[in-house]
């Protein structure tokens, strides 16, 4: 075969992975066996039903065929997606929403069965496709890439009652650009065009993309208007082409319409701003001349005793200037900033020519229609964890979104629980707790020095909380928890955010401990050491960086940066006084020991994106964290812990660790150890199965250690060694249901490494689903809310 020819071969890969059980039971076997029969027949039910000489359309393929090097994997890409019909869905080679589709009849009687034939899937047909027209999209697409010249030819493969197509492409190396030239008839618009060349989307030695044009050309439209051109479009412009056939290259003449608009053609100015914050949709403007009040050049409508918030606060927003020229770029972020109040249903701007005799100025309206001020929320959950604690859960909020006419927003909530362990040797213990807390944000940074604002779209928040938690574990304790936080969160892009929380106070005190209780902390001094009265003071700061909002993106990156110290403030004071305070003697603050220490956390994701419905994660979470000075140990829960829905779900909540420890039963559903060291990776394949129902194969690995200074004695302290020899790994399935503003999760998993073994930590051989006894030390079903990652 010529060598420049390009086929297009499928690597084939053995599978290995069937090799899990040297010499499998008979019963897995079987199983097996049944489930490879089971899915024959599944298959083969989806072309049963079709009517007589119909054939199920499998695919297409696609071949390229070239004497010329080309980048083969992105022209195969192009082409791929304007090949049409689509195939029936298919899961592992079955069908199963066309079964659904064709398992009821063509005329279902019941509404069941209506239902299951609106959710599944019609037959496409070989007779739904027309190969002739596909292949002429194919050289279309090519076209716009620059093949101008490729041909595509077809052949249909028939079987029994399937087919498929093979298309071939015969095409050539894509045409280049030589030289882009600009001829454009206004001196203005040129002056301005030339001197933002530098950012053009169109060079020489590119290859020639439709696609880039019509970019080349919103991105000129896009610095026109961010310099007063309001009017200007970007179909104005003309990309006039001259092509080569014998270097294959083609030169470009930018030049304008011959027919435009002269407002098209003239940069605007401001001449007035306007601002109506108690706009209804369903008024025309207001006249200018009557109830207005004149703020910094801007003119507000209304009386002052009619306008909820202070007109000082909405012009920190307002980027629309009188007398500036007009940008579309502070257009956008009045816009954002306005929306992103939270005050406001609506926000427009509306631009009129101005009443003056001067050309070039037109007037800006700002229409604010407003939110009702007071909001009340009530939600009743059932919580359901997985040591088999059971209960309901009421939380209660009161917001006001202008508490001072200021746009802050004042937030009242009040949360209860009770929960109940139903099972287990602990059945019947049961706990309640109650939360109410008081919570203020201020839309901007609010400090005692000067902060020059700038002009992102997004409206920096400063926020104070206090709030109060009750927990009483009955039988055993009572907790009381005080906390203050002050801080800030702001944005630079819809990407980008931070949390900076220079303040943040916490005081815990244990009370009205049972004799059980206690006699459980004396057993195990690093317990104890954790749960003893606790004063935090410290702040803390997390940055993230988020791509899952990126429409279209094939590769999206999640990255979570978090940060925390406590006590260092005190120690200082002390250090200056000339007192060094230990663990072993510390110091007091108010009649109460202080907590000192440094906490360290990564959380790093891809997603994978197939399609809408098929994606790839994987998640790599690295923690530490280090108590010194005044303390021994971390706070109870300021600890890392593992295993539970939302980390290794083979696990118990909370159970796993620290390193090479067995947590029993004797410490308690809610005494569990945390360690100084986290470390989870996370692997899951998520897929569509119908509609809003959803499917996940995962694979959870990680664990919890002490470090080696601490005196615990729990488990084995972490060391690069050996802690991969100590991970827990698990897997399962799970199902989603998925109706986009919720997400009710079902994951069953069993454990594949126990690392509290001594000697053989994989019990993937010990897997006998057809045991009671196994099933229920090993199968753990999670049940949440939303995605693990």
């Amino acid at each position: 075969m010529n060598k420049n020819n390009i086929s297009d071969k499928s690597n084939s890969v053995p599978l290995r992975g069937l090799g899990v059980f040297s010499n499998p039971p008979l019963g897995i076997r079987g199983s097996f066996f049944m489930l490879l029969i089971s899915m024959f027949l599944f298959s083969c039910s989806s072309t049963r039903h079709l009517p007589e000489g119909a054939r199920l359309y499998k695919g297409a393929q696609l071949k390229l065929v070239s004497t010329e090097k080309v980048n083969s994997k992105s022209i195969k890409t192009a082409a791929l997606a304007t090949i049409r019909p689509k195939p029936n869905s298919s899961f592992f080679g079955m069908h199963p929403q066309l079964w659904l589709y064709q398992s009821v009849g063509e005329n279902p009687k019941s509404k069941f069965k209506k239902w299951l034939k609106k959710n599944g899937e019609a037959p496409v047909l070989m007779t739904n496709t027309n190969p002739g027209v596909t292949a002429a999209a194919i050289d279309a697409k090519l076209f716009n890439m620059g093949i101008f010249n490729s041909h595509t030819e077809f052949k249909i493969i028939e079987k029994k009652r399937t087919a498929s197509i093979i298309y071939t492409t015969h095409i050539h190396a894509p045409y280049k650009i030589n030289e882009v030239t600009y001829n454009i008839a206004d001196d203005s618009l040129s002056r301005l065009i030339l001197s933002d060349k530098n950012n053009a989307l169109i060079n020489s030695g590119q290859d020639y993309s439709l696609d880039r044009l019509k970019a080349e050309r919103i991105r000129i439209d896009a610095m026109l208007k961010n310099r007063g051109y309001f009017y200007f479009n970007p179909d104005y412009l003309l990309f006039k082409a001259d092509t080569s056939n014998i270097n294959q290259t083609i030169s470009f003449r930018v030049t304008l319409k011959d027919s435009i608009p002269d407002n098209a053609m003239k940069a605007y100015r401001i001449r007035n701003v306007f601002v109506d914050q108690n706009y209804s949709l369903r008024d025309a403007v207001r006249d200018s001349t009557k109830d207005t009040l004149m703020i910094r050049h801007t003119i507000f409508r209304g009386k002052p005793s009619d306008m909820n918030i202070h007109p000082e606060v909405i012009l920190r927003s307002v980027y629309l200037r009188k007398n500036e020229v007009y940008s579309r770029e502070n257009h956008n972020i009045t816009l954002n900033r306005l929306m992103s109040m939270g005050n406001f249903k609506f926000v427009q701007v509306k631009f009129s020519e101005s009443d003056t005799t001067a050309s070039g100025y037109f007037d800006a309206n700002i229409l604010l229609t407003p939110m009702p001020v007071h909001n009340f929320q009530a939600e009743l959950d059932l919580v359901s964890k997985s040591n088999n604690y059971l209960g309901p859960r009421m939380n209660l909020s009161l917001a006001n979104r202008n508490a001072f006419k200021g746009a802050e927003l004042l937030k009242l909530t009040a949360a209860g629980s009770f929960e109940a362990q139903l099972s287990g040797e602990n059945k019947n213990a049961f706990s309640y707790a109650f939360n109410p807390q008081v919570e203020l944000t201020f839309p901007k940074f609010l400090v005692p020095f000067k902060i020059t604002p700038s002009n992102s779209v997004y409206i920096p928040k400063t926020n104070f909380a206090l709030s109060y938690n009750f927990l009483k574990r009955v039988g055993y304790f009572n907790m009381n928890t005080l906390q203050f936080t002050y801080g800030f969160k702001w944005k630079n892009s819809f990407r980008v955010e931070h949390e900076f929380n220079p303040v943040n106070i916490s005081y815990t005190s244990v009370t009205n401990k049972s004799g059980a209780f206690t006699a459980l902390l004396d057993s195990n001094s690093f317990l104890k050491k954790s749960y003893e009265e606790q004063f935090i003071v410290g702040a803390n700061y997390a940055f993230t960086y988020n791509e899952q909002s990126v429409q279209g993106k094939r590769l999206q990156y999640y990255f979570h940066f978090f940060a925390e110290t406590a006590g260092n403030v005190f120690s200082l004071a002390e250090f200056i006084a000339g007192q060094k305070p230990t663990a072993n003697n510390p110091s007091k603050i108010i009649g109460s020991v202080y907590s000192q220490y440094a906490k360290f956390s990564v959380d790093n994701r891809v997603y994978l994106n197939f399609s809408k419905n098929e994606k790839l994660v994987f998640r790599l979470f690295a923690g530490v964290a280090d108590a010194y000075g005044n303390s021994s140990v971390l706070p109870y829960n300021k600890q890392f812990f593992s295993g539970g829905p939302n980390s290794i779900r083979a696990f118990r909540i909370n159970s796993l660790g620290p390193g090479t420890y067995l947590q029993t039963t004797n410490t308690n559903d809610f005494l569990q150890l945390g360690g100084d060291i986290k470390l989870e990776m996370n692997s899951e394949y998520r897929f569509g199965i119908y509609k809003f129902l959803k499917g996940a194969l995962f694979v959870d690995a990680g664990n919890v250690w002490l470090q080696k200074s601490n005196s615990s004695g729990q488990g084995t302290p972490f060391a690069f060694s050996t802690f991969m020899n100590e991970l827990a790994v698990g897997a399962g399935f799970g199902l989603r249901a998925d109706v986009s503003f919720f997400v009710l999760r079902f994951d069953l998993a069993m454990p594949l490494r126990k690392p509290w073994l001594t000697d053989h930590r994989w019990v993937i051989n010990e897997i006998n689903v057809g045991s009671g006894a196994w099933r229920s030390n090993n199968l753990i079903l999670n049940i949440a809310i939303g995605y693990p990652f």
